[in-house]
């Protein structure tokens, strides 16, 4: 079941009413569809949701027909946000309020110390719970990001791991003689060739074939490369 919590930030003297009450009639509608809309926008970060709302300070018309929206498109919504709302049929009245979302989550740490340079396994991590939007920029959420990687200095167990911790390993060297395949909707072909670059999954590098032909070639695995047709 998700569970979602709904704080709404009051000037000390209104304290003691109810939430929606306390912002005002005007300001009820305005801060039904934010917090709508924040739900919607976070609610595939976690199953608990903590929503506070900041209602706006100025004493401002009432909203019609109110649509916010994120005033950076693409944030991911955590921790404090800035939300636009167009009021009016035109939409050309834009209010702004601010917001804070903690999302109750599980997020991957090292069951163990890892030393420099040694490679992630999947044992070596564990999920732990906490608020998401407490973690440092960067965070890995993903367990699949990190398995794999190689640890860029010493770490200890129990703590978030970030991005920067870690290093891809090379499965393509400068030189290796790695196999082509050219992909289509209906047909997959396989060349040898030799890299002219060393290359980790998902990077592009350069291939030369025998025939002194070259491509650029996705790494897929340990000296496999593909070209999508």
């Amino acid at each position: 079941m998700r569970l979602i919590r709904f704080a709404l930030l009051l000037p000390l003297s209104l304290a003691g009413l109810p939430p929606i009450a306390a912002a005002s009639a005007n300001d009820t509608e305005l801060l039904q569809a934010v917090h709508a809309f924040l739900h919607e926008e976070a609610q595939a970060l976690g199953d608990e949701l903590i929503i506070e709302l900041h209602p706006p300070s100025a004493r401002l018309p009432r909203c019609e027909s109110p649509e916010p929206f994120l005033a950076r498109p693409g944030d991911v919504p955590l921790g404090r946000v800035s939300v636009g709302v167009r009021c009016g049929s035109d939409g050309r009245q834009v209010r702004y309020l601010q917001a804070e979302i903690g999302v109750m989550g599980e997020y991957p740490v090292l069951a163990a110390a890892l030393a420099a340079g040694e490679t992630v396994r999947r044992d070596h991590l564990t999920m732990q719970s906490g608020n998401l939007a407490e973690l440092p920029n960067r965070t890995l959420l993903d367990i699949d990001e990190i398995v794999g990687q190689a640890a860029t200095r010493p770490l200890a167990p129990g703590q978030p791991l970030q991005a920067h911790q870690f290093r891809s390993l090379p499965l393509v060297e400068r030189n290796q003689r790695v196999v082509v395949e050219a992909r289509g909707s209906a047909f997959r072909i396989s060349r040898e060739g030799q890299a002219l670059e060393p290359g980790a999954l998902g990077d592009r590098v350069r291939v030369r074939f025998d025939s002194r032909e070259v491509v650029t070639a996705e790494v897929v695995g340990e000296g496999t490369l593909v070209v999508d047709f």
